[in-house]
């Protein structure tokens, strides 16, 4: 178990890749529960409990659908466990960073802790930028180039189904 902490915290770092993730069906069925539920942690923090369950399911949906069209678009599928399963394990590490930043966002609004949110914002955007580089086999500015896309989209879907999200803030 350490030694996946370490792979993922890893690739965070940008020192790894999703290619050096082991395929198991048994790793992505535990990842993607936990990425089910530290999803909701983060989503609770800001909304009722029917519509934390129902964005975190829409952000695996989008997270599962969005790799897979990008990496069939890249005749790159066979790489699609462990592709997702590199997202969504170094979203659980940047988000459980984040879960403190949030709570006090939430409450209090603090300038201070915007800039803390907008820097963990930035590292997921290049973390998943590594990942799609290293996934399609391109350089790491084509990478940030679909991690910005991908991003984009998911705002976007998630901004059309839950706009009362996107009118919060």
């Amino acid at each position: 178990m350490y030694q996946l902490l370490k792979l993922f915290y890893d690739i965070c770092l940008l020192k790894k890749g999703p290619q050096d993730i082991p395929v198991s069906n048994w790793l992505f069925q535990v990842i993607l529960i936990v990425s089910i539920f530290v999803d909701f942690l983060v989503l609770i923090l800001s909304t009722d409990l029917f519509s934390a369950i129902l964005q975190t399911l829409v952000e695996i949906t989008l997270t599962l659908g969005l790799t897979w069209v990008i990496l069939y678009t890249a005749k790159k599928r066979f790489r699609f466990q462990q592709t997702v399963c590199a997202f969504m394990a170094t979203d659980i590490l940047i988000s459980l960073l984040a879960l403190p930043a949030i709570a006090m966002l939430v409450n209090d609004g603090s300038g201070s802790i915007f800039f803390v949110i907008i820097l963990l914002m930035v590292w997921h955007w290049i973390v998943s930028g590594h990942i799609f580089s290293h996934a399609l086999g391109q350089p790491f500015s084509f990478g940030l180039g679909v991690a910005f896309l991908y991003i984009f989209i998911s705002m976007q879907v998630m901004g059309v189904l839950f706009p009362e999200v996107i009118l919060a803030e």
